[in-house]
């Protein structure tokens, strides 16, 4: 169900996915999930909303400057959704908490978990892990692997092992 030319109801939807989400997004996330996936809003909307809500104060940045920007939702953005979010379709709210409450923690997984790996001079290859909280990051990894094809393992499997890594690094500096 796409609302169209109706901003104040598109920001209020994007407002609730935030809510509903209960953690920081990225813009592609908050588009992607939106637009491509579910079709709540134009893509158009969707793209112009975001500054708009940091500009009205509804969100803010809440990752590191050199990071790719993460948004939350601020008390000011809860009070309005909660005095106005009525006017969201119910049958969009149900079908929002519902995609949400199937798909939040695989999405919330893919914003913390972050990897990239590159070439070296000498033919190795580094693997940059990272697992982001919203102030700043809560573990960073940084392996020297002699091939390409295990880099491209490590990097491939980071998102579905971080927690489970991160349990244990931290279990065993703890001890």
């Amino acid at each position: 169900m796409q609302i169209q030319g109706e901003t104040s109801v598109n920001k209020l939807i994007v407002l609730f996915v935030f809510d509903k989400m209960e953690s920081a997004l990225s813009q592609r996330t908050v588009v992607e999930m939106c637009t491509t996936v579910n079709g709540w809003l134009n893509y158009m909307d969707c793209m112009e909303l975001l500054p708009r809500l940091l500009d009205d104060g509804f969100l803010c940045r809440c990752s590191s400057p050199e990071e790719e920007p993460l948004y939350t939702i601020t008390s000011d953005g809860r009070e309005s959704l909660n005095n106005f979010y009525i006017t969201i379709p119910k049958s969009l709210r149900d079908e929002i908490s519902a995609y949400i409450k199937k798909n939040g923690r695989k999405l919330r997984t893919r914003q913390e978990c972050k990897s990239d790996y590159y070439q070296n001079a000498d033919g190795t290859y580094t693997v940059f892990l990272k697992i982001l909280a919203p102030v700043h990051p809560m573990l960073e990894l940084k392996f020297v692997i002699p091939d390409k094809k295990t880099a491209q393992n490590i990097y491939k499997n980071w998102e579905s092992k971080a927690s489970e890594l991160y349990s244990a690094i931290y279990e065993t500096l703890v001890d």
